[in-house]
């Protein structure tokens, strides 16, 4: 279980980074070594939490939303062979990048499912500072197009768990929209919130994916009184040409402006600094944990500014399997011989 706040009343200070960047695209190994890159940058300037994006490792399933399912199907069977195992080999280099940088961890991957050959999950992995692997947490509801690609996750690991950093969380992309799930995290305690994201040039017309990522942010903040790193990748010029090939409309579609937003909110629902719109680059930002305490005395949701008495919130912590076998399965008995 989680450990309370005021179990022991750790509120450190420390720089955060919110990396924006693009996968190699669908080219594994390449791309977790751009990845420990950037933690080794991001070390270097003095962070030590390091947020990376959503399915980072190897990348977005774009082709869901540009191509019919038939037309798409080859791309799902390309992303699933470059996907990684957690555990496994790639899972452990990263954590080895956060060991010797000395940092905290959070990275998308899209993780094979270890019981169905084809089955991928969303996963965002969070590392502690020492390589430890806290968590894998696999998003619970794939997005829109997104259910063409990815299975559902489960309650197991919507947990907040006691880092270098403090108390973190993390949910991915439109796991941020849902008020149950951001509550659950809030009220394990949770005072640093890793949020991560992709650049989402193929959204409705009207959608302003920069906008809506600060929106998200803002409100968790400012509800909760808490800080959130959020993390959003790039689309590469290399990515929109495997995905939109010789067609001129899809490229300029796949090249609109406002698809993504990095940086760091903090308490009050406010920027810390200037967020990144749409540029490869990291946000560094200043957190006092310290800073979540008094705007908690006018509205704390988890606590006194809530009546348990008359809402409960049922969360279920246990992770969804294929299979269940008895406490005493069935003795095997041999054929009987025929008479």
């Amino acid at each position: 279980m989680t450990e309370p706040v005021s179990a022991a009343l750790r509120l450190p200070r420390f720089t955060a980074a919110a990396v924006q960047a693009a996968p190699v695209f669908l080219d594994t190994a390449a791309t977790v070594d751009k990845a420990v890159a950037l933690i080794r940058e991001a070390a270097g300037n003095g962070a030590s939490l390091v947020v990376l994006p959503e399915v980072f490792v190897p990348g977005y399933p774009y082709w869901n939303w540009t191509m019919n399912p038939v037309q798409g199907s080859p791309w799902y069977e390309l992303l699933y062979r470059a996907s990684v195992d957690v555990p496994g080999p790639h899972v452990d280099t990263l954590r080895a990048a956060a060991r010797r940088a000395g940092v905290v961890l959070v990275i998308g991957v899209n993780e094979r499912g270890p019981h169905s050959l084809g089955t991928l999950y969303n996963t965002l992995l969070v590392i502690d500072a020492d390589g430890e692997l806290l968590s894998a947490h696999r998003k619970l509801v794939p997005t829109w197009a997104e259910k063409l690609t990815w299975t559902p996750g489960d309650g197991s690991t919507l947990r907040v768990h006691p880092t270098a950093v403090g108390p973190l969380g993390a949910l991915a992309c439109g796991e941020n929209t849902n008020p149950l799930a951001r509550f659950t995290l809030l009220a394990q305690g949770e005072l640093v919130h890793a949020a991560a994201y992709i650049a989402l040039p193929v959204a409705p017309e009207d959608y302003d994916m920069a906008e809506a990522i600060a929106l998200r942010a803002a409100a968790h903040c400012f509800e909760g009184k808490v800080f959130t790193v959020v993390s959003c990748s790039t689309l590469s010029p290399e990515i929109a040409e495997a995905i939109a090939g010789d067609d001129p409309r899809l490229r300029e579609r796949l090249a609109r402006p406002r698809s993504a937003l990095s940086g760091v909110f903090g308490p009050d629902g406010r920027a810390v600094t200037e967020p990144l719109v749409d540029e490869e680059g990291i946000v560094y930002a200043e957190i006092d944990l310290g800073r979540c305490v008094q705007p908690k005395q006018m509205h704390d949701i988890v606590g006194h500014y809530n009546r348990f008495d008359v809402f409960r919130l049922h969360v279920d912590h246990r992770p969804l399997r294929p299979l269940t076998f008895g406490p005493h399965p069935p003795k095997e008995h041999p054929p009987k011989e025929e008479e």
